[in-house]
């Protein structure tokens, strides 16, 4: 073999096992992280998802709850449709997906809600955390607590341990396992489960996320009429409800 082919050889080969380090280096990259047990909360973006999204929204992923918000200042020319208003020491509010409102100027500017702003329901895709046996609804950096003399859920303080969550007590039961048969994204499976959870509690009148139902005589009979009716109201919107 003369000089010329050795050459041409050797740069074959490093071609050859470049391009395969190359490709095993991004499968690498591209392999999912495991899963981490026992953290019930994330400090920064989730893995594979911007902090901040094509608008401007910020991810909220204290506590896994991965949602995008707009920033706390962000000004908008109108309300989008289907907000709710509250009213707080004299003081306008509005409420809609999640995020808060004030008036300023002719607009609106999104604020954080002060506490003990009472609403009747949740804010969408809210998540659950316990706090010494007790629940807070959390979603874009405000607590909700349930307030049964009121009827509603009131804004409150972070909680004084708030970056240390408790597991939920061992009377709460598990949710049921949902599985979405006609391919349903994680935003629509979020919104199907929080309508259903909110028409089978109204059904029932009993509440998983509150201790002992919420009801003063909670029942396991409860509970399953209430499992039953989230199970219908799911299976009607294609899921598979185990």
């Amino acid at each position: 073999m003369n000089q010329a082919s050795k050459v041409a050889l050797l740069c074959a080969s490093a071609l050859f096992f470049g391009e395969g380090w190359q490709l095993a280096a991004a499968q690498e990259h591209g392999r999912p992280e495991p899963a981490r047990e026992g953290r019930p909360e994330a400090r920064g973006p989730a893995a594979g998802r911007p902090a901040v999204d094509a608008r401007g929204q910020v991810l909220d992923a204290r506590y896994n709850h991965g949602r995008y918000y707009p920033p706390v200042g962000t000004v908008r020319a109108a309300l989008p449709e289907g907000y709710r208003p509250y009213y707080r020491g004299g003081a306008r509010f509005y409420f809609s997906g999640g995020i808060w409102y004030a008036p300023r100027g002719p607009g609106f500017v999104v604020v954080v809600p002060p506490p003990g702003l009472v609403i009747s329901v949740l804010p969408p895709y809210y998540s659950t955390v316990w706090f010494g046996g007790s629940p807070y609804y959390y979603a874009d950096n405000v607590y909700y607590t349930w307030q049964p003399d009121q009827n509603g859920y009131a804004v409150a303080d972070p909680p004084n341990d708030a970056d240390a969550p408790s597991s939920a007590p061992d009377s709460v039961q598990q949710d049921l396992i949902i599985y979405p048969k006609n391919g349903q994204s994680k935003d629509q499976q979020a919104a199907d489960q929080y309508e259903c959870h909110t028409w089978a509690k109204g059904q029932t009148g009993f509440d998983p996320t509150q201790p002992g139902g919420g009801q003063a005589g909670g029942s396991a009979m409860s509970r399953s009429n209430y499992d039953r009716a989230m199970s219908a109201c799911l299976q009607a919107r294609g899921y598979q409800v185990n």
